[in-house]
């Protein structure tokens, strides 16, 4: 890691314990501390063997997508491939630096690049696809909880979706509409020619039109693979559903029962969603003021609450950066070529 990547690491730690130190201005301590100590430590347990099944079965789609193209890519390095996408997707705005990480690490272990490449992408067309289909079962179940609870956030849920599927449909186009989508791109980068020059828009059409040629050239491998995409998608459905149902058992073993596992999975489906469009590595701040406004009916103790909500941003974004710190000191076994 960089001295850059160091500095934000822990500003975002100082910024995650101002956060928490603002909530308990009108929290109770010293009820905080007796809920603390009458955690049920088993539910709290299984939420942390869901993070871990989370960041495990991205481990096993690394390895699904690497035995027949790297049969000695060991299970060693699969597992630490999430780990420092964790990381670098924690410290970076947009989760942006997680792909350019987990490429470095695959190049370490003696991958070749494009190859590495290739997965990288596959992996990433089948989360958003996976994300994709999840928000549209939970939109049915409980943006209409949002959109009684917050306006402005039921907003923020349809913008987040919005960009997620634009997403999928720009690279269904490539797969589909290869020459078609290269024509709409050219003309949509006509704007920064005029403002911008020929010079930058030739460098940016140059870089985009790499992209595109790369994409469309996996996208015909990745339709040949088909059944392999089937196993990887059954793979990633079961990761989300790890994570999504991780504030569940938090709220179990802060003694909330009586409550609706579909609608919380839900809730935290629509949460993943609005934490995607803050520009603050990790989402920090929306992350969790959304948490607050919507389980917030699930518990009428602020204490509690606020517990619920230190534990869950404990789990779903420190534990994966902790662990990817622990995982760049592990040196990578070197595939055979």
């Amino acid at each position: 890691m960089s001295r850059k990547n160091w500095i934000v690491l822990v500003l975002m730690l100082l910024v995650g314990i101002g956060i928490f130190a603002f909530s308990l201005r009108n929290t109770n301590l010293t009820r905080l501390s007796y809920d603390l100590a009458h955690l049920n430590w088993g539910w709290f347990l299984i939420a942390v063997l869901c993070i871990c099944l989370y960041l495990g079965l991205e481990g096993v789609v690394v390895k699904i997508f690497m035995t027949d193209r790297y049969p000695s890519f060991t299970w060693k390095d699969a597992l630490r491939l999430p780990l420092i996408e964790q990381l670098f997707n924690g410290i970076t705005p947009f989760s942006t630096g997680g792909q350019p990480a987990q490429l470095m690490a695959m190049l370490q272990s003696g991958v070749e690049g494009g190859l590495a490449s290739s997965v990288l992408l596959m992996k990433f067309v089948v989360f958003q696809a996976m994300i994709v289909i999840n928000f549209l079962i939970s939109i049915l179940i409980g943006f209409h909880y949002i959109a009684e609870k917050l306006h402005a956030l039921s907003l923020f849920v349809l913008f987040g979706f919005t960009i997620h599927l634009a997403v999928i449909i720009a690279l269904l186009m490539v797969m589909y509409w290869y020459s078609f989508t290269k024509r709409l791109v050219k003309t949509a980068l006509v704007p920064v020619r005029w403002f911008g020059g020929q010079q930058r828009y030739q460098k940016i059409w140059e870089r985009l039109d790499t992209k595109i040629d790369t994409f469309y050239q996996e996208s015909v491998k990745m339709k040949r693979e088909y059944h392999k995409l089937g196993k990887v998608a059954v793979v990633t459905l079961l990761q989300l559903l790890a994570y999504y149902i991780i504030p569940y058992f938090i709220l179990l073993a802060l003694g909330v029962n009586g409550i609706n596992l579909i609608m919380v999975m839900s809730l935290h489906v629509l949460i993943f969603m609005i934490i995607s469009l803050f520009p603050i590595p990790g989402g920090t701040g929306g992350a969790e003021y959304s948490f607050s406004v919507l389980f917030l009916s699930f518990t009428h103790s602020q204490s509690k609450l606020v517990l619920a909500m230190f534990l869950w941003r404990l789990l779903t974004y420190y534990f994966g950066m902790f662990a990817g710190m622990f995982a760049m000191m592990i040196k990578p076994d070197k595939v055979e070529n």
